[in-house]
């Protein structure tokens, strides 16, 4: 392979960096012109991909971390012909398909939305683990690479931990990532901040790292060849890059290595736009144009990768010949189709925990759906998780033939590794924790549900009665928190989360039904730790299936009722309590479940009105924050809820002290309707 053509389409990408950064007044070039080298290597040789079938499942994927470097990311993919000259001039701007971070778009290469650091090497940890999942059940012939792309930021996240922790305990080798070290972060020099010694720290990870001039397509190219041929370690490349190569001022003299270049254009930042070009080779007057020979190569390079890719799925095509079963099987895994799973035969106990409800769920699950991988953040036999594994094994290195990834403590990590699976295909990812983590989990969850992936998060321990572990434990607030996404839409007009949070132990089945069957979005099932009274109804599994509506009537009256009381999961069962001593006074009640507002409202206008009609008394209970259903009672009632944190003390006590008990509820609403 000719350097001089690789450095020319490192130039290429660092004019057209640059240059885009320039005409939007807006960007980050410097760090796009010192990654250059490496992404044009990477592509030009090593990276195995369709060109005319961009989601092929046995793609090499690259996911990159640092998203303020789109630049680089689109300049490169418009060497592939992903992109047009057009496209670049648009970059940052209204309906352009070149957002100022990069939006998953796999028809044109880019393999995850990325932006906040950390996040995207993460994810790339969870698609390496899907693909040494499917090399175990298929064989060796699945195998690819993950590479990924991170930065300075994304090395100090602390994410980071988690992912290098993971990928090196699971030995992850076919996990390629790049450092693009160049000592400067947006507003300092990096040693302002830290004087710790990445290269150590991975090694004591269990990561092959590799320290190379990161600018040197040789060193870049050995140090390729090396991370493929490890067989034991994920491998971290650390290129020493030099920030803004060769960026030029008004005097023609080197701009290189300026904080200044990280976060705006090169004019703004006292570089100059016009000598920089001419100094890469490019013309100032029409810097949007891709050299004729970086063309030819990369047209020639397309075609071998159509051909590399035609025999791969020609050795395909003869292994589903041999293994029809597994072949049908494989197709079923990439479907977007839901699995065929009889959700009415599980048999569950009544009178359960939420959270064992939904291992008996899981646990059904472990046996039919065999592409489900389950994680857990050091609480499986607490979240219920463990209704799954102790039907599988744990992922190991070594061994994939399990489907559960102990996570460790790491809930943020967690989240971005499932991101990281769905965005792979081919895998049901569903990870489980306690509810008041979700706060450390919600950036990966905003863009899971920005990316429009179906992950399951599932959240044990969902109110006050955690109890004795007192109120750094219980949740308050995190309902009304997780429920903001089911009002957020996402770029196709719809929710962007389906929000549950079921009523016993039937509804939790009925959740997990409506959980599989969402293709479209994340998923977040909210869960008791106590026991909850099954709610009132013959065939229950039959009432609870009115839940897909959202909300629907539990108990009702003759008539119109005088009071409607309406909650969502354990504090339903504690209407109803409520209900029995209203109903000595004659007092008519209707009780509605709400497991998902978002849902109730996609309904029809007719249902809602129906369920919830207007100017009748209505009375909301939550152990959240009153908010949570201050807009399904409107100006019709009042709503009962937590109005501070918890405190430490057993849950019945707390239910006493606090009021969430069927004598209060009968007192609240007599002091409503009086």
């Amino acid at each position: 392979m000719s350097n001089k053509l690789i450095e020319k389409a490192a130039d290429n990408v660092r004019i057209l960096s640059a240059a885009m950064v320039e005409k939007a007044k807006s960007g980050h070039p410097g760090g796009a012109m010192g990654g250059a080298d490496f992404v044009s290597v990477l592509y030009s040789e090593f990276l195995n991909y369709d060109p005319t079938d961009m989601s092929w499942p046995n793609r090499d994927r690259f996911f990159l971390d640092p998203g303020h470097m789109s630049p680089m990311l689109y300049s490169i993919l418009s060497l592939t012909g992903k992109f047009n000259m057009e496209d670049l001039k648009n970059f940052r701007q209204w309906e352009s398909v070149t957002p100022g971070h990069p939006e998953l778009d796999v028809e044109r290469g880019v393999e995850n939305t990325s932006g906040p650091l950390g996040q995207g090497h993460t994810m790339a940890v969870g698609a390496a683990i899907v693909e040494r999942f499917m090399v175990a059940r298929f064989g060796e012939w699945m195998a690819h690479k993950t590479y990924t792309f991170i930065s300075d930021g994304g090395v100090q996240e602390e994410i980071s931990q988690g992912a290098g922790r993971i990928a090196g305990f699971l030995g992850l080798n076919n996990l390629v990532m790049f450092y693009d070290s160049n000592d400067i972060q947006l507003s300092t020099e990096t040693d302002k901040v830290s004087t710790e010694d990445t290269a150590k720290k991975y090694e004591a990870w269990g990561w092959q790292v590799i320290t190379i001039e990161g600018n040197n397509q040789d060193a870049i190219r050995e140090a390729l060849k090396a991370a493929n041929l490890e067989t034991e370690k994920p491998t971290l490349i650390i290129g020493k890059t030099i920030m803004g190569k060769g960026a030029l001022n008004d005097a023609g003299e080197s701009f290189e290595r300026k904080v200044s270049t990280h976060g705006m254009p090169l004019g703004e930042a006292g570089g100059n736009l016009a000598k920089t070009i001419a100094n890469l080779g490019g013309d100032p007057e029409n810097p949007f144009q891709i050299f004729p020979e970086v063309e030819d190569f990369f047209t020639k390079r397309n075609k071998e990768l159509e051909a590399a890719a035609a025999v791969k799925k020609a050795a395909q095509a003869e292994w589903e010949k041999a293994n029809p079963e597994l072949a049908k099987k494989l197709n079923q895994f990439f479907s977007k189709e839901m699995p065929d799973f009889d959700f009415s035969k599980i048999q569950q106990k009544a009178g359960v925990a939420s959270r064992a409800a939904s291992s008996t769920v899981l646990a059904a699950f472990a046996d039919e759906l065999e592409n489900m991988i389950v994680a857990s953040a050091d609480l499986s036999n607490s979240d219920k998780t463990d209704g799954f594994l102790k039907k599988t094994t744990a992922f190991t290195k070594g061994d994939f033939s399990g489907a559960f990834l102990q996570a460790g403590v790491c809930e943020l990590t967690m989240a971005a590794i499932m991101n990281g699976m769905a965005l792979h295909g081919g895998v049901i990812p569903v990870c489980g924790t306690f509810f008041v983590f979700s706060d450390y989990q919600k950036p990966a969850v905003r863009l899971a549900a920005l990316m429009e992936l179906p992950v399951k998060f599932v959240w044990t321990h969902d109110a006050f009665r955690v109890g004795e572990d007192g109120p750094t434990h219980q949740p308050v607030e995190q309902e009304a928190q997780i429920r903001l996404l089911e009002k957020l839409k996402n770029h196709k007009g719809e929710n962007s989360t389906l929000v549950l949070r079921p009523a016993d132990s039937e509804e939790t089945t009925v959740a997990w039904k409506l959980a599989l069957e969402n293709i479209k979005t994340p998923t977040a099932l909210i869960l008791s730790r106590q026991n909850i009274p099954n709610l009132p109804g013959e065939d229950r599994y039959a009432e609870a299936l009115k839940s897909e509506k959202g909300a629907y009537v539990v108990t009702d009256t003759a008539g119109t009722p005088d009071v409607i009381l309406l909650a969502s999961g354990s504090e339903v069962a504690t209407l109803v309590a409520g209900a029995e001593l209203l109903a000595k006074d004659n007092i008519k009640c209707r009780i509605v479940s709400v497991p998902s507002e978002g849902l109730f409202r996609s309904q029809s206008a007719e249902y809602q009105a129906k369920v919830l009609p207007a100017g009748v008394k209505k009375f909301g209970l939550t152990a959240g924050l009153p908010v949570t259903l201050e807009g399904l009672v409107g100006a019709d009632g009042t709503v009962f809820g937590m109005e501070s944190f918890g405190f430490s003390a057993p849950y019945t006590v707390l239910d006493e002290k606090l009021g969430f008990t069927g004598q209060n509820v009968y007192k609240q609403v007599k002091k409503l309707l009086a």
